[in-house]
């Protein structure tokens, strides 16, 4: 009896699904376009790929997702839940309110209720003042039928957690278990504000994470497909649909590293620059032993400056659907729009009226979609100079990218992939791999489950030694809560920084742990 898993990605264009099996090799794949609402292009990949696979429906025991819903409903501000942000931090931080910077359209949304109360910690885990209980009692009853969905921060709560789950007691007694509650501890890193903003974001899109969740599981079973359902998240690892209702947050950006961790599968390579070229854009990232390469900067999604994880990826307006204009000069501008999901409709090769980076390739011979004869009769040069133009837009971003000025490998992936040459500017080899279309979709399904802890400890309560195995042992547990196998988790990632300015001989430590999904 074989056993195989289904992997899913979702970009802006297309929707990428894979069957895989013990081995990991291809049993079946698709590209579907992404729909409006997402859930149906998802529906019909599986749709698909199920009937091509032809494979026992009650073998197929994993199935893994990538998705843009968390992500899409924040920049479209639709969706949303109905939050509540408690701020534990009065009277040290009323100078600044939550969700400064954040932009007006979704503030409107977002900062209905909100509060800041008496309490939080100093950078040494002393209090400021004592957590206010009735103060949080008093809003808990406020908020009766108001809200779904709380989050709380707390200052230097990475620190010491002890109000915020005290907060956490406090509203779940008075409002019972279906609002649903977020804790920036487990969800930042220190530095309240960009904490702050990511708690809330994920407090505001649970609903969407749930409903997503059920929606896949449903679409499965209507196959006739029981599989143990499993979100991809950015940092190129998996978690559970529990874990993924609890931080959906953790689901936005996913799509760029699953291409990145099937790139490495695909090649067999541990360190490389990986070039997803999808319909709208191109999104170059770095592969450090076989995981993306993390961010060390604040991320802003939708316009709102965040410091949870996030894949280092860089972007460029260049995909298989971007639209070419001819200037008067003659000079050619490529982008940054582009047709996207709509290229079999509006392309010239297949009959529309709008000229993309798709129509120039054919042009130059080097792909065979669509008719060929619809550009013919292209101006040679201009198609020339629009190639050139691509082609040094990617060499650029590829250069931004390098931590060295020698030449790297170069892994190309994503079904625009083909607009790129065997050769690159700064590429010491290009790979082209079989599959490479729906890299994103099979890094998602071989993709490992991992729990990641970041946390300031003191040195001097336990001893060097002890503390950084109790670091360790507490990313491993993330990693079993995550769904992983308890007997080979092991830890991929680990940094200790010694903050010379707390007292105690404090160090913040970043462990991450990973391992084989439990087996369903």
């Amino acid at each position: 009896m074989g056993r195989y898993r289904i992997g899913i990605d979702v970009g802006g264009t297309h929707t990428d699904a894979v069957i895989l099996d013990e081995q990991y090799n291809v049993i079946s794949e698709t590209k579907e376009p992404t729909t409006e609402d997402v859930s149906t292009g998802i529906y019909r990949a599986v749709k698909k790929i199920i009937a091509e696979a032809n494979v026992p429906k009650e073998d197929i025991i994993y199935a893994m997702l990538g998705t843009t819903h968390c992500t899409n409903a924040i920049v479209e501000r639709k969706r949303l839940n109905k939050v509540a942000a408690v701020r534990i931090g009065a009277p040290a931080t009323i100078g600044i309110k939550p969700l400064i910077g954040v932009p007006d359209d979704l503030r409107n949304i977002l900062g209905k209720h909100v509060y800041i109360v008496r309490g939080g910690n100093e950078f040494d885990g002393r209090e400021i003042a004592e957590l206010d209980t009735a103060h949080l009692s008093e809003i808990a009853h406020e908020l009766k039928g108001k809200v779904d969905s709380i989050a709380i921060t707390s200052v230097f709560s990475p620190v010491s957690t002890e109000h915020e789950h005290h907060a956490q007691k406090i509203f779940q007694e008075i409002l019972g278990e279906d609002v649903a509650i977020s804790l920036s501890s487990e969800i930042g890193s220190v530095g309240l504000l960009e904490r702050e903003n990511a708690t809330i974001l994920n407090a505001a899109v649970m609903d969407v994470a749930r409903n997503t969740a059920n929606g896949f599981v449903q679409a499965l079973k209507e196959e006739g497909v029981n599989a143990k359902v499993f979100f991809s998240q950015n940092d190129g690892t998996l978690m559970s649909v529990e874990y993924t209702v609890k931080y959906p947050i953790l689901t936005v950006a996913c799509g760029p590293t699953n291409s990145i961790r099937g790139a490495s599968y695909l090649t067999n390579q541990s360190d490389a620059l990986v070039v997803d070229v999808g319909g709208t854009t191109t999104d170059i990232g770095v592969l450090v032993n076989s995981f993306p390469r993390q961010s060390s900067l604040a991320v802003e999604i939708g316009g709102v400056r965040t410091n949870f994880r996030m894949p280092d990826i860089t972007s460029v307006g260049i995909g298989g659907g971007t639209i070419v204009r001819v200037n008067e000069d003659g000079s050619v501008k490529l982008g940054p729009d582009s047709v996207g999901y709509r290229l079999q409709q509006e392309a010239y090769v297949f009959g529309g009226d709008i000229l993309t980076t798709t129509d120039i390739i054919v042009a130059k011979g080097m792909g065979d979609i669509g008719d060929a004869t619809k550009v013919a009769d292209l101006d040679k040069d201009m198609v020339d100079k629009a190639f050139s133009k691509l082609v040094e837009q990617v060499e650029e971003a590829i250069d931004r990218m390098k931590t060295t000025a020698d030449p790297v490998p170069v892994i190309l992936v994503g079904g625009g992939s083909v607009l790129l040459p065997e050769k690159l500017k700064g590429a010491s080899v290009v790979h082209r791999p079989d599959h490479f279309g729906v890299a994103n979709a099979i890094g998602s399904a071989i993709s490992q489950v991992s729990g990641q802890i970041e946390k300031v400890f003191k040195l001097d309560e336990l001893g060097r030694e002890k503390t950084l195995e109790l670091a360790k042992e507490m990313a491993k547990e993330e990693a079993v809560a995550a769904g992983a196998d308890p007997f080979g988790v092991e830890i991929v990632d680990f940094e200790d920084v010694p903050l010379a300015y707390l007292p105690g001989n404090a160090t913040r430590i970043r462990a991450k742990a990973a391992g084989s999904l439990k087996d369903a």
